[in-house]
């Protein structure tokens, strides 16, 4: 019997019956993620398993680093299939760690690969991927057929010009692409060498100068607009924790001043700037309807030594632990006093502040929309199995997970869709424990629309994309 059969995770027969009759079939929103629209405007073509598979992949690097592998293998100079044999090699050693569950559902559900990967069976391996991937099936536009993704949104700065979306909207492929607003640089006042020259690319996209607070904010809305224009209807922001230490219009000037002046702000006075603009970012959301997202709890590259040979974003993050819930009550509840808090995504990578989180938001709901303050998918080390259970038990117990907008990748690779169906998996299971438990009716029709709906229709419903325009 193959490791991934019909029934993977699936612990009894209510959970299967309810996966392959009401979740397996769904379509696909991915409403968050980080493939690149480059790829996708040219339907990049794989050259080999090493490009789809393990190129900038993190994941896969801190566990061969954890085996002992050196770091050559990873991010270094080693060829594509030493690369891949190196990962080969570790494969076998990841039992346990989520990496094994998604080594082998991927490489099942991209090239009806059921070979256990390891190094003898690597070799196979790589040449039945790589035949696979010289075809059209595998190109970038064939994976978002064959994972029947209706639509998905890059996460895109907001210097980009967003030419590759345009390339996407005018060409032929059925999936819908859509920016997402990410204006993180523009809180970094604190570092001027990286702040001075993000801000000087977005008085370029403007066309304008750009030497007050003013102009800023007048850069950013304009970016807001096109954005829209474009179809972009999400905003998203990866921050260790929220910023609620509001200052006056006249503070925040002063320290972009200084900024402008290669003058570094302090901690507090980066704090005061940044909360200001999120203040800003959230009025502009909610004045177009948008969806926010925020992303906290990330402690970003702890190794410094490592950073600096081998640069951010590479595997080097961990969970963070700071005091989350204040700020983010203050932030939310200051802009529900403004009458600008718009719809909200709240990611949370801390598992100690799943229940703060979870109830929180819930203060914020106001009656208009069904779950318009959602508490999101388990993120990053959490978008695994018991992370996963983690976050749906939270949110069920304090809020409506019927209401619930569901999984997304969050990921780089367009190897990565079928953690929709791991996602999927695991709620089936959840359920047909609880059915089969006495703990829900087993009415088919009462739960059977409910996980069509957490798998794509929440969100369809909640985002509201525009799905239909051409």
């Amino acid at each position: 019997m193959p490791f991934i059969d019909d029934d993977f995770l699936l612990e009894t027969k209510t959970a299967s019956r309810l996966y392959h009759q009401y979740a397996k079939e769904e379509p696909i929103l991915d409403y968050h993620c980080h493939l690149s629209p480059k790829d996708i405007a040219e339907n990049r073509r794989f050259n080999n398993l090493f490009e789809i598979w393990l190129e900038g992949d993190h994941y896969k690097w801190r566990a061969m680093r954890a085996d002992g592998v050196a770091e050559r293998y990873c991010t270094g100079d080693a060829s594509p299939y030493d690369k891949f044999m190196a990962w080969a090699r570790t494969v076998p050693h990841t039992i346990r760690n989520p990496l094994y569950h998604w080594t082998h559902l991927e490489l099942k559900r991209y090239f009806g690969i059921e070979e256990l990967l390891d190094e003898s069976s690597a070799p196979g391996v790589w040449e039945c991927a790589n035949n696979e991937l010289a075809t059209n099936e595998l190109s970038v536009h064939g994976i978002l057929k064959r994972f029947r993704v209706k639509a998905l949104c890059t996460t895109d700065d907001p210097t980009d010009d967003l030419a590759y979306h345009k390339a996407i909207a005018a060409g032929p492929l059925e999936t819908r692409v859509f920016p997402a607003f990410r204006p993180d640089k523009a809180l970094n006042v604190h570092l001027p060498e990286l702040f001075n020259p993000w801000v000087d690319r977005l008085a370029a996209v403007c066309n304008r100068e750009i030497t007050r607070l003013t102009d800023l904010l007048d850069a950013l809305k304009q970016r807001h607009d096109y954005f829209h224009l474009l179809g972009c209807r999400l905003s998203d922001h990866g921050l260790d924790h929220c910023f609620a230490d509001f200052c006056s219009e006249k503070t925040a000037s002063t320290i972009f001043a200084n900024a402008r002046s290669d003058k570094p702000a302090t901690a507090q006075e980066q704090a005061r700037f940044a909360s200001y603009l999120m203040l800003f970012f959230g009025k502009l959301d909610a004045e177009k309807g948008w969806t926010k997202q925020l992303h906290l709890g990330a402690s970003r590259n702890n190794n410094s030594r490592a950073r600096k040979v081998l640069g951010p974003d590479t595997g080097f993050d961990s969970v963070g632990d700071w005091r989350q819930a204040d700020a983010l009550r203050a932030y939310l509840d200051r802009l529900a006093q403004d009458h600008s808090l718009p719809k909200l995504i709240v990611y949370n990578l801390n598992p100690a502040d799943n229940y703060a989180f979870a109830s929180l938001i819930g203060c914020f709901q106001d009656g208009t929309t069904p779950g318009r303050m959602q508490f999101g998918s388990g993120w990053w080390f959490l978008d695994q199995k018991e992370g996963m259970e983690w976050q749906i038990n939270a949110l069920s117990n304090v809020s409506l997970l019927s209401r619930f907008v569901g999984m997304l990748t969050d990921s780089r690779s367009f190897m990565s869709y079928p953690r929709h169906e791991y996602f999927r998996r695991v709620l089936c299971n959840l359920l047909g424990r609880d059915i089969e438990n006495g703990e829900i009716p087993d009415r088919d029709d009462l739960v059977g629309p409910m996980i069509m709906n957490i798998c794509y229709k929440n969100a369809e419903d909640f985002l509201a994309l525009p799905l239909a325009e051409s």
